[in-house]
């Protein structure tokens, strides 16, 4: 028996954005939100005005991260460390991998389809905001 898939949508985007930015704001920080969808396009992007100019190369590098690797950026920090297993890994590709908190892999009936990403915060706000927001689009 097959079942569709549902992608994200640029609709789910919009609530992605929206959700992480409301946990960010509570938290008095200005962030950068990145959504992509499962083949790493920008669904979504959107950096506060007074986010650090950085924060949008970050959340979108942590979002990419978290898209290729399955997991939350959160849960690879040790795995780069200088005695870790992926150590050569953020260098080892065209596109740079980000293995600082913030990334979160969005699932959907058990399959992949998208990350987010947030930058701007300390990476321990940022992965606490993503994870705010796939709570959101989980309702």
């Amino acid at each position: 028996m097959s079942t569709t898939l549902t992608p994200l949508t640029t609709a789910d985007a919009e609530t992605l954005v929206a959700a992480a930015r409301r946990a960010a704001q509570a938290a008095g920080v200005a962030v950068s939100v990145t959504v992509l969808d499962a083949g790493g396009h920008l669904l979504a992007f959107l950096r506060d005005d007074s986010a650090v100019l950085i924060s949008g190369e970050t959340s979108t590098r942590k979002a990419y991260t978290a898209l290729q690797l399955g997991a939350p950026t959160a849960d690879l920090v040790d795995l780069v460390k200088p005695d870790g297993p992926f150590h050569t890994l953020p260098t080892a590709l065209d596109r740079p991998l980000l293995f600082i908190a913030g990334g979160v892999p969005i699932h959907r009936d058990g399959r992949l389809v998208g990350a987010i990403g947030l930058g701007g915060g300390a990476p321990e706000q940022d992965h606490s905001f993503a994870t705010a927001a796939l709570t959101e689009l989980a309702r």
